[in-house]
């Protein structure tokens, strides 16, 4: 009797595991038939599991290859991409994918979502590293061009970001020998009569700097010759590219291959400057980050916080005409971007435009978790709105007998910065460093809120088409 019973649950066992067999295959099946539709241009991927949580968001050349790879018949995923991919796809029930203009928005938006989202199969992007830029000092007497992931200066020119540093090094040698800009760090100003007394460095020996630490170039050329390194990058370089092309058809006439091959190679480079985005369009918050400790010291007196402003949470919501409407939550701690605590919330409960009702649904569910003693609770709460927003935001925290912190708004328009229960925005001088702390949160909580929601919109106009 018990070995009859024994074979029963065996072949149960047997049997549940052919349905599950049988449905693995129907979804791995129904993924390839829905990834056909893909574009093959370039674009990012979404792996994501029951529910339309985000696994793992990827880059790819061609949508429809890359994607498709993963679920391939017989393909040795285990030993090409690893056994955590292996664990991932085992996971997956729908991918979806956002085409993009070029490959290099494709590296750019992929490095910005990782930073932001943190999907848990991403391995790489997830750390604070950042692409360069190409800095230009065009408000000092004789500007320096630098390859920087930290401007010195908020007004500085800035080109990029780009997407290869080792090819932006190279390429500032070209240019170098171009132009004859200065890249030292020198302090150097034009009513320094000391400068013709200083001897400059080998770059103006070998004629790739005009040398004005010595006093060999006037301010008034120098600057012109800035200007054509700004009109050049600003340009699609076709005079320079146009010299170096009869150069080099030149030097191959003359059977002189060495140099046609440097000819070369300096087009490549100077084209491989396209591969970049723009400071406004991929923005990188924590490149601009200053040191916060005066804000946090100055903030807590206008706050009258016994305890040191630590921890900041700052929620926004965006949407496109009451549609695709979604909440943000960034977290700062000592007066940095903590990625880790990020949060964004499709909204549930609200239909059409109330932006004061979104912000009380967010509050209400992202402190459930902390009034549950899941989470700690922030030294102070900053809604990016005015008084109706903010007010939004005590109810919700009242309505949940919820202990009070530290709650504040900060208005776009005017930057009124309101503290609650007061009614009146506090007037801070805009160079204040608690006011600039303020809007960083202000500026991020929006920046992660319209990030998110432009990904929405764009992936409900695929779906439209």
């Amino acid at each position: 009797m018990a070995d009859k019973k024994t074979d029963k649950c065996i072949e149960a066992i047997r049997a549940d595991k052919r349905v599950e067999a049988v449905s693995a295959d129907k979804r791995v099946e129904a993924i390839r038939d829905h990834i056909k539709g893909f574009p093959s241009g370039p674009g990012l991927y979404f792996m994501k599991a029951a529910g339309d949580r985000l696994l793992y968001i990827g880059k790819a050349k061609n949508l429809r290859s890359r994607a498709g790879s993963y679920f391939q018949a017989g393909a040795d995923i285990l030993s090409a991409r690893g056994p955590k991919i292996v664990e991932m796809v085992a996971r997956v029930e729908t991918v979806d994918y956002l085409e993009t203009k070029s490959e290099v928005d494709a590296i750019l938006q992929e490095a910005r979502l990782i930073k932001d989202i943190r999907p848990p199969y991403n391995t790489s992007l997830v750390d604070d590293k950042t692409f360069p830029y190409l800095e230009i000092t065009t408000r000092t007497d004789f500007p320096g061009v630098y390859i920087t992931r930290n401007p010195k200066s908020a007004r500085s020119r800035l080109f990029g970001p780009f997407t290869g540093v080792k090819d932006l090094r190279a390429v500032l040698v070209v240019l170098q020998k171009i132009f004859k800009f200065r890249t030292c760090n020198l302090d150097i100003r034009d009513d320094d009569d000391k400068r013709r007394f200083f001897r400059p460095c080998l770059l103006y020996s070998i004629k790739q700097c005009t040398a004005p630490c010595a006093g060999r170039i006037g301010k008034a050329e120098y600057k012109g010759i800035i200007r054509d390194v700004v009109r050049f990058m600003q340009s699609k370089r076709s005079a320079v590219l146009r010299q170096l092309k009869k150069q080099m058809d030149q030097a191959a006439a003359a059977l002189d291959y060495e140099t046609a091959a440097v000819c070369r190679d300096r087009i490549r480079l100077i084209e491989r400057l396209d591969r970049r985005g723009t400071v406004e369009g991929n923005v990188q918050p924590e490149v601009f980050a200053s040191d916060p400790s005066e804000a946090l010291a100055k903030l807590q007196r206008i706050l009258g916080s016994d305890q040191p402003i630590r921890t900041i949470e700052g929620f926004d919501i965006a949407h496109l005409s009451g549609g695709e409407t979604v909440g943000s939550l960034v977290k700062f701690i000592d007066g940095r971007p903590f990625k880790s605590g990020y949060r964004r919330f499709r909204i549930k409960t609200v239909k059409g435009i109330d932006d004061c009702a979104c912000i009380k649904e967010v509050v209400s569910r992202r402190y459930a978790h902390a009034l549950a003693g899941e989470e700690l609770w922030p030294d102070l709460v900053l809604i990016d709105g005015g008084l109706g927003q903010l007010r939004a935001a005590q109810q919700a925290l009242e309505e949940m007998n919820a202990p009070m912190p530290k709650l504040a708004s900060i208005a776009k328009k005017h930057e009124d910065i309101y503290v609650w229960p007061e009614t009146k925005p506090l007037k801070l001088p805009p160079t204040s460093p608690a006011s600039k702390l303020l809007q960083y949160v202000r500026d991020e909580s929006h920046r992660f809120a319209q990030h998110y929601h432009h990904i929405l919109r764009k992936k409900k106009l695929l779906n439209e088409k």
